[in-house]
């Protein structure tokens, strides 16, 4: 066998992923505030890029948005083509790994501390007389650790404002000390006796509450503030275990009152608000943007991209001619701005392939769930990510990037896209299966109308469910109404108990 040196030739396909192709997918991902952010930088960095306004420009929006009709052509593609602003298809990329958005259970909300402050009523303490004082709570301007701190300059000074400023810098954002004072005292070389007259001062502020240590002591102070806190309320607020678990026999013995007494104690305990710091905490939460407007129109629907938060972009070839003129620039210039042209064009084109598959998603998503748009969430149809995109013709991927970080607004309401990828619950009829969102709706209908005498447990839940046609195993049940942040039979016998001596 011959070991000499040779040369083959061989002919292989591979997928290379250039740097425009990455830039597209990742387009796709973002929503159209995130858009907006990435062409004002865009703009920035390429002088042929134009918000607007340009002569003879190449724009990325749409002329009109498409409209579905229920009885119209089966050919969604030729639909969702017309009206828009050039002959490019939508934007598809299949790759072999991938991950894709599967259905979870919404983040279960828990009452606070036991039913303490149960149904989402909040303290009164320190605001109006009306409630909640929720323009300030939405405002959310000033961070907590600012608003103590102006409140400590004008009642300290010296010492006692620096050890303040220490104490405040350890409440977190609900308000509480977490630190020992020990600790803060060794740490800061002064009296045990100064550190807690200092916390004092701290626990007078605005918010009441503010500066407590424990939930006890945060509701003290409150009651306290309230002119509240005789021995009775400081047996009850001592003993909040026994309110958590509705034990009204011991707490009329410790407490030394009869049940009216201890009806208006619970119930001014209940006013108090658990955690008083949130009221504050720097940036308010901003609101949610629609990405794509849904609108029904005669016996279609309308599918428009929102393009408020998306501006118009576009290439000022103007501009290049005259940046371009053999004698303006050198050939190492002309190459630098022949690449800008480029580049500009490309991006124009990328984004009108994101728009036109955003609206092909969309389409599609509103087409198999029109019950849901007509009816309502009972009548949420079970849908995949592979259902819609063998229904449009593309990959799993472009779907799951498509419906990423984008909501939709239509009559019902603002809704993620993702919100309408949900898993199946078989039919007890045999008949179609049903979405897990329209089980849960289900399950919400039963327990808020149940009777407080008559709680329902999760077996008569299955029964009443199966009725309605949907079978379900009671474990999931049980999954689901965790997922809905409602309590266990035991758990909401007791807080129906508590609102009812309230």
């Amino acid at each position: 066998m011959s070991l000499a040196p040779r040369l083959d030739l061989r002919q292989s396909q591979s997928l290379v992923m250039t740097p425009q192709l990455q830039q597209a997918i990742k387009l796709l991902t973002l929503s159209n505030l995130e858009i907006e952010s990435f062409i004002a930088e865009e703009i920035e960095r390429n002088p042929l890029l134009d918000s607007g306004g340009g002569e003879g420009g190449d724009s990325s929006e749409p002329e009109s948005a498409p409209q579905i009709e229920r009885d119209g052509p089966a050919d969604s593609e030729e639909l969702l083509m017309t009206g828009a602003g050039s002959g490019e298809a939508a934007l598809d990329v299949d790759f072999a790994t991938e991950s894709f958005h599967h259905d979870s259970a919404a983040d279960g909300i828990g009452g606070l501390d036991g039913g303490l402050n149960a149904g989402g009523a909040t303290s009164g303490a320190g605001l109006s007389e009306d409630g909640n004082d929720f323009e300030n709570v939405a405002a959310g301007d000033i961070a907590l650790a600012d608003h103590l701190m102006g409140q400590a300059g004008t009642a300290l000074s010296g010492t006692d404002l620096f050890i303040a400023q220490h104490l405040i810098d350890q409440i977190d954002e609900c308000g509480y000390l977490t630190v020992p004072l020990l600790d803060i005292a060794n740490r800061l070389g002064v009296a045990l006796a100064q550190i807690e007259s200092v916390l004092e001062a701290i626990q007078s502020f605005d918010p009441t509450g503010v500066g407590a240590r424990d939930l006890a002591e945060c509701l003290a102070l409150q009651a306290k503030e309230a002119d509240r806190y005789d021995p009775c309320m400081a047996r009850l607020i001592d003993n909040l275990d026994l309110v958590a678990r509705g034990d009204r026999a011991r707490l009329k013995r410790m407490c030394g009152v009869d049940d009216e007494d201890l009806s208006d104690m619970i119930r001014e305990l209940r006013n108090y608000d658990p955690k008083p710091g949130c009221r504050y905490g720097g940036e308010p939460v901003p609101a949610v943007t629609p990405d794509i407007f849904i609108a029904q129109r005669g016996e279609g629907w309308a599918i428009e991209i929102n393009s408020a938060t998306l501006p118009r972009l576009l290439v000022n070839r103007t501009y290049y001619a005259e940046l371009a003129g053999p004698a303006r620039q050198d050939k190492a210039s002309r190459a630098w701005l022949s690449e800008c042209l480029a580049s500009a064009n490309w991006l124009v084109k990328a984004l009108d392939q994101r728009q036109r598959t955003i609206i092909k998603v969309a389409s599609e998503i509103v087409k198999q769930q029109e019950a849901f748009f007509l009816k309502g969430v009972a009548h949420l149809r079970p849908m995949t990510l592979r259902q819609v995109a063998d229904a449009i013709e593309m990959h799993e991927s472009t779907v799951s990037r498509v419906t990423s970080n984008k909501y939709l607004s239509c009559a019902r309401g603002l809704f993620e896209l993702k919100y309408f990828f949900t898993s199946a619950i078989q039919s007890a009829d045999g008949g179609d299966a049903v979405s897990a969102e329209a089980v849960k709706s289900a399950i919400k209908s039963l327990i808020a109308a149940e009777d407080p005498k008559k709680i329902l447990s999760d077996d008569t839940l299955v029964d009443m469910l199966r009725a309605q046609g949907f079978d379900i195993a009671r474990r999931t049940v049980a999954k689901y109404r965790e997922s809905l942040g409602i309590g266990s039979s035991v758990q909401r016998r007791r807080q129906k108990a508590l609102e009812g001596a309230g």
